[in-house]
């Protein structure tokens, strides 16, 4: 209860601290499913398509780490959420199936559409997967494995330089599930000749980072930690090199988060505002928005979960070219709920 109230005190003023010169208007919050056809769905991702429309994908199945965990899509057209259907699974063979996991769309500045996600028995065995689309996500290429040492995008999405190369925020757990590593990896704009980047993790266990953009060259990634705080760390060589790991002042419970540039240069992320409890699940019953002109000060704009309980968590974020603000969450893992928000200084 102590952490509880502390963190809402923490959240209360990094809210006051700044004038409310930016807000947020909701304009859509609905669920992508109906009836669903599964019993569990969680981390999802969005992309924005030509025409208004978007893709959404999450994995799904009994639970989180059954084999029969597969990749399920659906599309946002005129207005509404079209029906799911499973794109990808695990089958090794016909006696063997992993499950599947942490889905990632991203389309590049050329068009072309990309569909990462994980296959393995856990975060601590898992492989990167990639397949392509060249019609929108309506048929997809054969699942091809990344190479050797490529994990490609953990949770969230990947950005694109103005050379055309692509960063990819990944990040690693060990066997022992002790030590939380995150780094760069680095590919053409076709999805070839992957590269590494290793980041300094000595001093916080980190994963799942996202990757926020900036003037002349600078970039800075924000990452779930283990130590009851949002960590971030920063580059000011297109992502080549990076610097110490540091804290912000951002609360989170050890959960997934996500971040977007906005076309007008505005950061803003999405997270769970609450410490950890004893459980994993403790923390996870907030969802908010919080907006940034430099990435270190932040301010609230919007609530989108405000429970006494309950999980709403991994949310994915992405700015359509129409600069609405759309973003994908877990609600309870029986559906994913999508938000539409203005946010304007």
């Amino acid at each position: 209860m102590i952490r509880i109230l502390l963190s809402i005190f923490l959240f209360c003023a990094l809210s006051n601290v700044h004038a409310q010169t930016i807000t947020a208007q909701l304009g859509r919050r609905i669920f992508i499913l109906d009836n669903p056809p599964f019993e569990s769905c969680h981390a999802s991702t969005i992309v924005s398509l030509k025409g208004n429309r978007l893709l959404a994908a999450w994995f799904a199945g009994k639970h989180e780490g059954s084999s029969d965990v597969g990749i399920w899509t659906a599309v946002y057209e005129k207005g509404k959420w079209g029906a799911p259907k499973e794109v990808a699974n695990g089958i090794i063979n016909d006696t063997l199936r992993y499950p599947c996991w942490n889905p990632v769309l991203f389309r590049t500045s050329a068009g072309k559409l990309f569909l990462f996600y994980k296959v393995g028995k856990s975060p601590r065995e898992w492989w990167g997967m990639m397949m392509t689309s060249a019609d929108n996500g309506r048929r997809w290429s054969a699942p091809e494995r990344l190479p050797d040492g490529m994990l490609g995008p953990i949770k969230n999405k990947p950005v694109q330089l103005k050379n055309g190369d692509i960063l990819y925020p990944s990040s690693t757990e060990s066997a022992d599930e002790k030590e939380w590593h995150i780094h760069i990896e680095r590919s053409d704009r076709n999805g070839r000749n992957w590269t590494r980047i290793p980041i300094n993790n000595d001093t916080f266990g980190v994963i799942q980072p996202s990757i926020l953009t900036y003037p002349h060259d600078s970039l800075q990634l924000l990452c779930r930690s283990r130590q009851n705080y949002i960590v971030q760390s920063w580059s000011a060589d297109n992502g080549a090199t990076w610097g110490p790991l540091s804290i912000t002042e951002l609360p989170n419970p050890n959960s997934g988060t996500d971040a977007v540039t906005l076309q007008n240069g505005l950061q803003v992320m999405v997270y769970n505002p609450l410490f950890q409890g004893r459980e994993w699940w403790e923390g996870r019953s907030r969802l908010h928005v919080v907006a940034s002109e430099d990435g270190r000060k932040w301010q609230y704009v919007f609530s989108l979960e405000n429970q006494p309980k309950g999980e709403y968590s991994y949310p994915a974020i992405i700015q359509a070219e129409d600069g609405m603000v759309h973003i994908t969450y877990t609600a309870e893992r029986k559906n994913i709920r999508h938000v539409v928000l203005h946010i304007k200084r």
